[in-house]
């Protein structure tokens, strides 16, 4: 077991144990610290114009703005203003609220899909998901680049944020395009 993996598991334990009011002396593990996996634009790109019309469409919006797939997965009509060229993300993790611009090409992709859900993807993360991880295997597959099986919704928040920090220099911008309240969690991002 890695030392995340037995981090998880005492956690679970500790509940447990506190729920039957069993005396727990939880252990302390420190996981190893992994670099994330960032692909190359090309690879995204690839990704993106192999899937289905949802699914690049949602790919596209994580490519675009960097915010998580569940902000992703509750965008709703209301908090998309295609005139103004923004989205308002409602955050999840304790994260910030945040009004982010999207391009021509995403409003293009947004206008198509169909309105007949408060939800922009009407779909849950998990569906989304499954489909995703579906395509990426069949895509890496015909490709024949096995990196793009290491590609997951995060990959793209993490090479959002990379490619934002490169182009502006600036950590506090990166904190809060991503929405986070500590700049300790920014950091492992760029």
């Amino acid at each position: 077991w890695t030392q995340t993996y037995k981090q998880s598991i005492s956690a679970a334990y500790a509940r447990f144990t506190n729920f039957l009011r069993i005396p727990f002396d939880k252990p302390k593990y420190r996981p190893a610290e992994k670099l994330p996996f960032i692909p190359t634009e090309k690879e995204i790109d690839q990704l993106i114009a192999a899937c289905g019309f949802r699914t690049s469409t949602f790919l596209t919006l994580l490519k675009e703005t960097g915010i998580r797939s569940g902000e992703a997965a509750k965008l709703t009509w209301n908090n998309t203003d295609l005139e103004r060229k923004t989205i308002k993300i409602v955050p999840q993790k304790h994260g910030r609220a945040r009004e982010l611009r999207i391009s021509e090409t995403l409003i293009s992709l947004l206008k198509k899909l169909p309105k007949n859900s408060p939800l922009v993807f009407n779909a849950k993360v998990q569906s989304i998901r499954s489909n995703f991880a579906k395509q990426r295997k069949r895509v890496a597959i015909k490709l024949n680049n096995p990196r793009l099986n290491q590609l997951h919704y995060h990959s793209l928040r993490h090479w959002r944020a990379t490619i934002e920090y490169q182009r502006t220099k600036s950590i506090l911008h990166v904190q809060q395009m991503l929405g986070h309240r500590n700049i300790k969690n920014t950091m492992v991002y760029t």
